[in-house]
């Protein structure tokens, strides 16, 4: 537990936050680990979520009341927000959607409103208008912005934020993987289809926009090499059929594992570990792969230069040519794979944690409960 002291400005009746989270909002277990946080802080906390993210992340078991928000349609869920800020001591949102449902709910109340932007959404055309319309409205209905990598607190403060500050969200720590003697990784890999060749992992949703096209670009070139490394990619998602049918009409190294929830444990058997993602503010794969010490190769894009530091290959999305040579020279190179090893491990140790998210949050409102 945090020695942070609770702010002077809580007195004697403790402040009442409420934490309200969107349907698909990947920022669940993120708004778990501050709920905790906060009520072991003596906060009282109420969090507003589909039934779906309580059934998943437990927010009662955290100490939180729990509103569900499910109604189907927008004057509903402004309603049932509105009604569950009633008493509150301030508003913290995560996610635009969110932001914009909670700055609805508030409509005619001094309440200050925090808004965590955790992500940047993908749109083209004239929905890149109505995001930037949406952002432009969530800047500036909120007192303060925290965004959980560097461009995002740029992007805030473009699109018209008063107050927007770095609030790197902590992951939680992974579990190491069970100890296991050289045989039994051995047969891990050979389930996997490893033997005698390199194993590349990577993660993620399978869907278009995310970086699998240029990834499978560069796997072409390691057709070439002499054992060729295989490409692992756990994850499930609407474009699995598409890639698996490039996958087998051009003879790729790679294979689709589908859903795993056994990330830890493929990293302990990988060699590399690869991340090719157009944008990303805190990848988990990046996360874990660095507690682990497994040597990444990641574009260059959001919050992963500032996340991995010096402890990781870097290279420009949507460069196959870049990503293939920088695996290959790291497959030819142990030396340099030992020392991203140890760089990682060093990077991991030097992340802010929940005690620190949690402490950083306190003080954001301590200050607009105090003014």
């Amino acid at each position: 537990m945090s020695s942070t002291p609770v702010p002077s400005s809580y007195g004697q009746t403790p402040l009442r936050a409420v934490q309200v989270l969107g349907s698909g909002s990947g920022a669940g277990a993120h708004v778990r680990s501050l709920t905790a946080g906060l009520v072991a802080h003596g906060l009282r906390v109420t969090v507003c979520a589909p039934g779906a993210a309580e059934r998943e992340y437990g927010f009662h078991r955290a100490g939180a009341r729990f509103r569900p928000v499910d109604a189907r349609t927008t004057a509903g869920r402004v309603a049932a927000v509105r009604s569950a800020c009633a008493g509150a001591s301030l508003v913290h949102a995560h996610g635009l959607r969110s932001g914009l449902l909670a700055a609805l709910a508030l409509r005619g109340r001094r309440v200050p409103l925090v808004v965590t932007w955790h992500t940047r959404p993908r749109a083209e055309g004239a929905a890149a208008r109505g995001v930037r319309l949406l952002e432009r409205t969530v800047a500036r209905a909120a007192a303060v912005v925290l965004g959980v990598s560097s461009d995002l607190v740029d992007r805030a403060r473009e699109r018209g934020a008063r107050d927007a500050r770095l609030a790197p969200a902590a992951l939680p720590v992974p579990a190491p993987p069970p100890v296991r003697d050289e045989a039994r990784r051995q047969k891990v890999r050979a389930e996997l289809g490893v033997v005698d060749r390199p194993l590349l992992l990577t993660a993620g949703r399978l869907e278009e926009g995310r970086g699998y096209r240029p990834l499978l670009d560069a796997a072409r070139s390691w057709v070439r090499l002499d054992p060729p490394p295989l490409l692992a990619i756990a994850g499930e998602g609407p474009a699995r059929s598409a890639l698996r049918r490039r996958i087998e009409d051009e003879g790729l190294p790679v294979r689709l594992l589908g859903r795993r929830d056994d990330l830890p444990e493929l990293l302990a058997v990988a060699d590399l570990a690869v991340l090719s993602s157009p944008w990303e503010a805190r990848p988990v794969l990046a996360h874990e792969a660095l507690h682990a010490g497994v040597p990444l190769v990641a574009t260059a894009v959001g919050g992963v230069p500032e996340l991995v530091g010096p402890a990781a290959e870097l290279v420009p999305y949507d460069d196959p040519w870049a990503l293939s040579t920088a695996v290959t020279r790291l497959l030819a190179d142990p030396l340099r794979r030992a020392r991203l090893s140890a760089a990682g491990r060093v990077q991991a140790a030097g992340w802010p944690d929940e005690e620190n998210t949690v402490a950083q949050v306190l003080g954001v409102y301590d200050e607009l409960t105090a003014s």
